[in-house]
């Protein structure tokens, strides 16, 4: 009744009241990434986070560089230099039609390009003086609470704190230039102001980001996130699925952003810059020093596993919280001109306490081990006409002497441009099994780089302006056992997905299929699971409305065989009488056998947050989303959001537990802009 009263509230409310939802461009962006994906990563949580802070920090095409549209992370470095000569011969860009005579952007690119830039004034790059950053600057403050109308079985006194979730936010800005913020968040459950966290919030963030002074291209000061040649040695920044490798796999300029995040993995603290040498040769020094969650072996002098949950509210998960100092410092070298590419990295990293994983089990085997490590690798690349060639190769030194072995890694990229409508991709990597990365993250099938070898190769086609096809076909082989795999096995992904539009209707489709090698019940021998998955989607858009229509349906075949289907629509309404107020009602109802078909849905959320959750059994999903402006500068996001099974009489499990067969979650943000 409580969640009823509530919608009712949200939606008469919406009514009367004007709204203003600058992360909408990026909502849409962020969905149409994923009905093109069939993805599980949980880095989409901070991509979207990125992505929101490039939106509300639009780059001015006109008078934008090289390094500036390199932080757009899914333009490759072809199209940054047709639009930089574009900008050469003919600036300014007076409107956006423009860019249609740019022949390396299709139109899914342009619109994305449209979405974190604008077109200003062709001034000349000066930075500004510290009296005009104080008096012109931009604020934002933004804060959430996550509201849940039920009890898990961890209120009842496992977990140290109230059962809400919530954060605060301050941004600030001035153009390009300067950024800085501070980020307190909360989880379910963890102490506020009490316990172990007297001042306040569970975890804080800060940075400062300064840009374009004199040869300085970026500073961050505080917490940032880094990404190096193709990440053999360091990535902790973008990470997309297979389909999105095909227009973001060309770009390896060095890439340096503060962590805005509320997540509390991924992030290195300390100081980073990108130096400009000169034209062609960049520097970036970086140094880290932080604390880390870690499991503990039982007299305390080594590390068993590094933790990166971030949650802290049992007094379990309190012990473990900092327990381990880590030290990170490297360099990257990066030399780039009009047909060629070239970096070194080095980092090296060292703990307080040696790593030493539980090696009981065959796959942990060459898990990193010791207290201090080194890696470096060197990334190249070449392009000439409609060819581009890319690649990384790294070495891993363990310089303890803990059982690891030096080992090497690589990968390699070539893109061919047969056509303006029509791009092949090639990819191969091998990534031994004793290859110790810490900070990597890369293109793998296996979610590591790690223990693995293979090849990809993906299509993307636009044989008429209004229809693009996307399709990859990707072999991986693992020399060394995996989790639930204890012996040499491999696996065979292919996905085909296809957009098409006319006037205001847009069809989609996606069909993916993934073989893989899995323990049989015995562990005696391995067995083939196959995995399908298929998608269908229609939306209608007109100016003041859109209405989205989605099937997903699941086949999984192992022992068993567990199948399971979606249906899903939403309704996003703009109000003629109020032209910034948007309301978006949605609808799912899932039946699947078990967990093995489970099905993914996106539905919006709060600003820098997320919401991809998984949907398995049997029941019905419905959410509300609206956006209040209280003034003309603050305004108010609520979403409220219900799933019922039909399946079951309790919802997870331990501390989780729900004993409902319901659960009814109210999200509300405020953000004041000054």
């Amino acid at each position: 009744m409580k969640g009823f009263l509530l919608v009712t509230w949200l939606l008469l409310l919406s009514l009367f009241a004007n709204a203003q939802d600058t992360s909408t461009e990026v909502q849409d962006i962020l969905e149409q990434m994923l009905t093109l994906e069939d993805t599980e990563s949980e880095e989409w949580a901070t991509n979207y986070e990125t992505l929101t802070a490039l939106a509300n920090n639009k780059i001015d095409l006109n008078r934008a560089t090289t390094e500036d549209l390199l932080q757009i992370p899914f333009l490759h470095d072809e199209q940054i230099d047709e639009l930089c000569q574009y900008l050469y011969r003919h600036a300014p860009i007076k409107n956006w039609g423009e860019l249609t005579m740019l022949k390396t952007f299709d139109e899914r690119q342009r619109q994305l390009l449209r979405a974190f830039t604008y077109l200003g004034n062709v001034e000349k790059n000066t930075f500004p003086s510290l009296t005009n950053i104080l008096k012109y600057g931009k604020h934002e403050l933004t804060t959430t609470v996550h509201l849940p109308f039920y009890t898990r079985e961890g209120d009842h006194g496992a977990y140290q704190g109230p059962p809400y979730r919530h954060s605060v936010r301050y941004n600030f800005r001035y153009g390009q230039y300067v950024k800085a913020g501070i980020i307190g968040s909360q989880d379910a459950g963890e102490p506020f102001f009490s316990k172990n966290n007297p001042s306040g919030y569970d975890y804080y963030s800060f940075y400062l980001n300064i840009k374009k002074y004199k040869h300085i291209q970026s500073l961050v000061i505080g917490r940032y996130r880094m990404r190096l040649g193709m990440g053999l040695v360091l990535n902790n920044d973008f990470s997309f699925g297979k389909l999105m490798t095909l227009s973001s796999m060309g770009n390896m300029t060095p890439s340096l952003r503060p962590h805005s995040s509320r997540s509390e993995a991924s992030y290195m603290q300390g100081l980073a810059a990108t130096i400009k040498i000169n034209k062609y040769l960049n520097i970036s020094p970086f140094i880290s020093y932080r604390s880390l969650d870690a499991t503990l072996n039982s007299t305390h002098s080594s590390i068993t596993t590094i933790l990166t949950s971030g949650y802290h509210r049992t007094t379990n998960e309190i012990d473990k919280k900092g327990n381990v100092r880590e030290w990170v410092a490297g360099n990257h070298l990066y030399y780039r001109n009009d047909r060629i590419t070239a970096g070194l990295t080095t980092l090296y990293n060292s703990y307080n306490l040696p790593l030493k994983p539980n090696t009981s089990q065959k796959f942990r085997q060459y898990y990193p081990k010791g207290k201090d490590f080194f890696n470096a690798s060197v990334n190249y690349g070449y392009r000439y006409k409609r060819l581009n060639i890319q690649g990384e190769t790294a070495l891993s030194v363990p310089l303890s002497n803990e059982g690891n072995k030096a080992a090497f890694a690589t990968i390699n990229t070539l893109t061919a441009n047969l056509t303006q409508s029509l791009s092949l991709t090639a990819l191969q990597r091998f990534y031994s099994y004793q290859y110790a990365p810490l900070h990597a993250r890369s293109f793998s099938d296996g979610g590591s780089v790690q223990n693995e070898s293979g090849f990809y190769i993906g299509a993307n086609w636009h044989p008429r302006r209004t229809l693009a096809i996307y399709a990859y076909s990707d072999f991986a082989y693992f020399p060394w056992p995996k989790y639930l795999i204890s012996q040499a096995s491999h696996s065979w992904d292919n996905c085909i997905s296809a957009v098409y539009e006319h006037k205001n209707i847009t069809f989609s489709t996606r069909y993916r299929i993934r073989l893989r090698q899995v323990d049989n019940e015995k562990k005696t021998s391995l067995t083939n699971k196959t995995e399908q998955r298929g998608r269908l989607s229609v939306t209608v858009k007109n100016p003041s409305w859109s209405y989205k229509a989605q099937l997903d349906a699941a086949l999984s075949q192992v022992q068993n065989t567990s199948c399971g289907y979606m249906v899903s629509q939403s309704f996003s309404y703009l109000w003629p009488t109020h032209k910034k107020l948007q309301t978006i009602a949605s609808l799912s109802y899932f039946h699947t056998d078990d967990y093995d078909s489970r099905l993914y849905n996106y539905e919006r959320d709060m600003m820098y947050a997320f919401s991809f959750p998984v949907y398995f059994g049997h029941g019905l999903h419905g959410s509300l989303w609206a956006n209040i402006a209280i003034l003309s500068n603050l305004t108010l996001t609520a979403r409220i959001s219900t799933t019922k099974y039909y399946d079951r009489s309790v919802i997870g499990s331990g501390h989780q537990q729900i004993n409902h067969s319901s659960q009814t979650d109210l999200h509300v943000q405020a953000r004041w802009t000054f």
